[in-house]
């Protein structure tokens, strides 16, 4: 067993990356994969915020700073989910030494048969060792052009490090008429559009209760769109329980949304 290790990018901070990182996590764990996500933002850290581990006495920090190993620092959340979160303390990250992740995945990859990894947005000293080190480049964008115009630079990083973009996750999609089309992102990027997330209040409710929306509310429609994904970049069939839950949105959802206005 040899992990695929995806890295999780965006062009600017907002776009949704650190929540795609864990239910992207969470679904593919779901599916029986032996999952890890690891927060490699280390100066913006928040991924462990989302799932309760924000109080971790040894995060990736202290692995990057030599003071701990890695197996210290790996937690288990939800459906077996192996999560490393970074600290959050701006000593932590002063002694955290970026170009040892290329060691750490080292000792990772035969463990795992999928390893995430949540980059720091933007372009940075930081993200370029994420970047680099990783077999599969996923841009989380938002359908709007600051997003798009970021994303294209990131994409460009990444050639630049002689590595390409495999796709990009196009999330917080709503009914805007000044959103752009799932075409038209495909065709600014050149990349595929492997996903579309819609915007879901669902999101906000999972990470107050710290949990990724895929176990929180598994029948939302962004929790769908997460596991079809998931289900995708694992190569299985989308579960039926999903398929079905999908439907009952497709009604029920809809028909609660158009009474309520969304809610």
């Amino acid at each position: 067993m040899t992990a695929t290790i995806y890295t999780i990018a965006s062009g600017k901070g907002g776009t949704g990356k650190t929540t795609t990182t864990v239910n992207l996590g969470a679904a593919l764990a779901g599916l029986g994969k032996k999952t890890l996500i690891l927060d490699a933002d280390i100066g913006m850290a928040n991924l462990g915020l989302l799932l309760g581990l924000e109080r971790s006495e040894v995060t990736l920090h202290e692995v990057l700073a030599d003071t701990a190993n890695i197996e210290d620092a790996t937690y288990e959340s939800v459906n077996g989910l192996k999560v490393v979160p970074c600290g959050i303390s701006l000593k932590g990250f002063q002694n955290a030494n970026p170009e040892k992740l290329h060691d750490i995945m080292d000792g990772l990859v035969e463990k795992f048969d999928f390893i995430l990894i949540d980059a720091p947005a933007g372009i940075s000293k930081d993200g370029v060792v994420p970047l680099a080190i990783a077999d599969e480049i996923l841009l989380v964008v938002n359908p709007d052009i600051s997003s798009i115009a970021d994303a294209l630079k990131t994409k460009i990083l990444v050639e630049m490090l002689d590595n390409t973009v495999t796709g990009a996750i196009l999330n917080k999609v709503g009914n805007e008429t000044t959103e752009f089309s799932k075409e038209k992102v495909e065709q600014l990027l050149e990349v595929p559009i492997l996903g579309a997330v819609p915007e879901d209040e669902d999101v906000r409710n999972a990470a107050a209760s710290r949990m990724p929306v895929v176990v929180k509310n598994p029948g939302s429609p962004t929790a769908i769109a997460f596991k079809r994904l998931a289900a995708s970049l694992a190569g299985e069939e989308m579960p039926e329980e999903t398929v079905v839950e999908e439907k009952k949105e497709g009604f029920v959802g809809k028909l609660a949304r158009k009474i309520f206005g969304g809610k």
